[in-house]
């Protein structure tokens, strides 16, 4: 039993010295002097906001993208110790001394150092040569670009990052699958191929172009898979031994063994990305659990699982509105602001502008502030009295109501006349009697939308409601519309009379709730200025938070003004564009993004090299003219899939977005060009230079513009580090282009 203590334990490793050897000059080009310019660098002004709102637990809101790349940026400030004060006001203000800056730029510098050794892998697993794959490394390691986005508090890093890691865990997977499928190496690529694209979608919505990229190979091998005839034989083989077996029953086991193969890959591929971008959300929410700024466009419910803010307000307060329960009524939509129900006693204008006329009521608005003129009592059309009974009669769906406005009691009415900036619709406004031929119409039914039974009561801040005016069946609604100055640009509450559907903005929620005990006016005015109090809490479960948040952040719409440095998609093939991202305050130090001309030019080429290649073996195969032998088009049908695709995936959807645009978005594309480029410098070498000479003299050209290449990195470096002051000369003749922005002090 212990004979093994007997015998020397040996564990042999195989190393690729080349792997180290790229993963250290990687580390070495990303991490030198990182912590230079300890000042607020271009976009770090933006994430290190987030990063101080994680820091204090503060719950925030960025359409940009899902939270995990913001939650590795947080990672790195909380290894360094990071409390979160810093004023993140302006580009190039100085770090104070309890900024951590080495530790916040550690990861995405990580991420663009590891990236270099995994180019040099996934074009290896492509089954090219090692030249090939030590010139992807190489280009990837000296891109001025790549360089400069890695070594900041950025995301474009990570996210290339992971992009890759999906890609290569891919064609291990797939490499495997040959071999040893269902080994432990096989479950382990495969696994780690969807945790790969959960994290590059978890890091920025971009990332779903990589992963579809991914699923749609993946499909096209599954589909292989399927018609592979050599599978139903193996599967034969094991489970029975090597016995016989009839047709039929082969048949059958074939598809067992075919199911097991879709099966796995759904399950990695789709299954465990779903899983774990929920588990973003899920930390995401955990660790942000106090209220902050961007509470506001978060509905009550929301607003009210968070610690403090609205939660503060209505902590406990009572959860069935009944009738004389003092409320306040938030709409659902929220848009174009967060506003609440509100009434002054200022009265619409005779006459508007376009000559129309108006009912001269009181006016009824949506207020995008706390007032106490946004508090409604909620009443009981068969009695008088304004308080909640005892015991409190609750509200429930189908009730007719009326509601009166706290502090000028007058009744929420509305009738046959044009609404002021919305004419196809009803006027909403508090009745006032002029004893003229118009009689209140002041009763609403209320209708519950998120009800799960025709007899459920109405809930402050979980129910959604409409009310539906019981004489003219408009709907009271949120137009969206700012009123003129004798409105004081508050948003217009109409009736709508052709409402279709529950659209949200014509959904309202009570936010803030107390039974009111006050018998008179005095009373009460003095309630409504009270603040809330009582006993119930409600907490939102996970799902609904995330939902509602992923919804926000999906339809959040920030205003896109044109930048300075902003560009278009055709700017970044040609490299007409480049961002100043930081100048030093008194010498003419600064670090632009700015790409290497050389190997930008070249992967573009390349691209179309590849692509004019790709038709012309098509055409000529289609005619039985076969120039490559069936298994190096098969590695070029594979590369041209993976990094073509991929750049095409990660460009070309650029042409369709209405978003400011800026060169850093073009980074995950051209990594995938970059990996092309040598795999078509091979071809070109092995397949179409058809003598010694040629091939010599392929070989020399593409050694001096590999040169070439270096040199320009080496001659834009000034620009990529910053660490260096230069004259009005030199930045003058690092000014290769008319449109680059290169700062020249007078």
């Amino acid at each position: 039993m212990l004979e093994f203590l007997k015998r020397p334990m040996v564990v042999t490793a195989d190393i690729n010295l080349h792997v180290v050897a790229l993963t250290g000059v990687g580390l070495l080009s990303r991490l030198w002097h990182l912590t230079y310019p300890r000042a607020v660098v271009f976009d770090e002004l933006y994430y290190g906001q987030y990063i101080s709102f994680y820091m204090k637990r503060i719950f925030f809101v960025d359409d940009s993208g899902p939270p995990f790349g913001h939650m590795l940026l947080a990672l790195g400030g909380y290894l360094g110790g990071f409390d979160g004060n810093f004023l993140w006001n302006r580009i190039g203000a100085e770090y104070t001394s309890n900024v951590p800056v080495w530790s916040l730029r550690l990861l995405p510098a990580l991420a663009g150092a590891l990236s270099v050794p995994m180019a040099y892998q996934i074009v290896s697993e492509l089954q090219y040569s090692h030249c090939a794959a030590m010139g992807a490394a190489l280009l990837v390691l000296i891109e001025n670009a790549l360089i400069t986005q890695s070594r900041l508090m950025l995301l474009e890093s990570p996210l290339i990052f992971f992009n890759l890691l999906a890609v290569l865990s891919y064609l291990k997977f797939f490499n495997s699958q040959k071999h040893s499928p269902f080994s432990l190496p096989w479950w382990f690529w495969l696994t780690l191929t969807g945790v790969a694209c959960a994290c590059a979608v978890g890091v920025k919505y971009m990332g779903v172009f990589t992963y579809l990229l991914v699923l749609g190979v993946a499909a096209v091998h599954a589909w292989q898979l399927i018609g592979d005839q050599t599978l139903s034989n193996v599967c034969a083989g094991v489970r029975l031994g090597g016995r016989g077996l009839s047709w039929g029953a082969r048949g059958a086991e074939t598809q067992v063994c075919v199911f097991c193969h879709l099966l796995s890959r759904a399950v990695a591929l789709l299954v465990i990305p779903v899983v774990m971008y929920l588990l973003f959300f899920y930390v995401h929410l955990t660790l942000l659990y106090r209220s902050g700024p961007h509470d506001q466009i978060m509905s009550s419910p929301f607003q009210a699982s968070l610690e403090g803010g609205l939660a503060r307000i209505t902590q406990g307060q009572p959860l069935e509105v009944a009738f004389g329960s003092q409320v306040t009524l938030r709409n659902v939509f929220g848009k174009p602001l967060p506003c609440w129900l509100h009434s002054h006693q200022n009265a619409y204008p005779m006459i508007y502008e376009n000559g129309r006329g108006s009912s001269h009521q009181q006016q009824v608005t949506c207020y995008p502030f706390k007032d106490v003129n946004n508090w409604w009592i909620v009443k009981d059309p068969g009695r008088h009295e304004l308080v909640v009974s005892n015991p409190p009669k609750p509200v429930r769906h189908g009730d007719v109501v009326q509601l009166v406005h706290g502090m000028t009691t007058r009744f929420l009415n509305t009738h046959d006349v044009a609404a002021p900036l919305s004419p196809h619709a009803q006027e909403i406004s508090c009745y006032v009697d002029y004893n003229i031929s118009m009689p209140a119409q002041n009763l609403w039914r209320l209708d519950i939308v998120n009800r799960e039974s025709d007899r459920d009561s109405w809930k402050t801040i979980l129910s959604e409601v409409r009310f539906v005016h019981v004489n003219t069946s408009a709907v009271l609604k949120l137009s969206g519309a700012h009123l003129p100055d004798w409105g004081f640009r508050q948003l217009e509450v109409v009736g709508e009379r052709l409402a279709r559907g529950h659209h949200e903005s014509m959904l309202w929620n009570v936010e803030e709730h107390r039974y009111g005990k006050g018998q008179e006016q005095r009373e009460r005015e003095l309630e409504l200025h009270a603040p809330t109090r009582a006993d119930i809490s409600r907490n939102l479960s996970f799902m609904a938070r995330f939902s509602e948040l992923q919804w926000r952040m999906l339809t959040l719409r920030t205003e896109d003004t044109e930048h300075k440095y902003s560009s278009t998609p055709l700017d970044w093939l040609t490299l007409d564009t480049n961002i100043a991202y930081w100048l030093h305050p008194r010498t003419s130090a600064q670090i632009h993004l700015v790409g290497n001309v050389v190997i930008w030019t070249s992967a573009s080429l390349a691209t179309a090299a590849y692509v004019l290649l790709f038709l012309w073996y098509l055409l000529r195969r289609r005619r039985r003219a076969c120039d490559l032998p069936e298994d190096a088009w098969l590695r070029w049908l594979l590369a041209g899939g993976l990094c073509a695709g991929g750049w095409a995936l990660n460009f070309l959807p650029f042409f369709l977005t209405e978003k400011t645009l800026f060169l850093y978005h073009y980074l995950p594309a051209l990594t995938f060009q970059v990996l092309l480029l040598p795999i078509v410098l091979q071809h070109v070498g092995d397949h179409l230079c058809r003598s010694q000479l040629q091939r010599s003299l392929f070989s020399a050209l593409v050694v001096a513009w590999y040169s070439s290449a270096c040199r320009t990195s080496y001659t834009l470096r000034p620009l990529t580090y910053g660490d260096r002051s230069l004259s009005p000369g030199d930045l003058q003749a690092l000014r290769w282009r008319e449109s680059w922005d290169i700062l020249i002090r007078k």
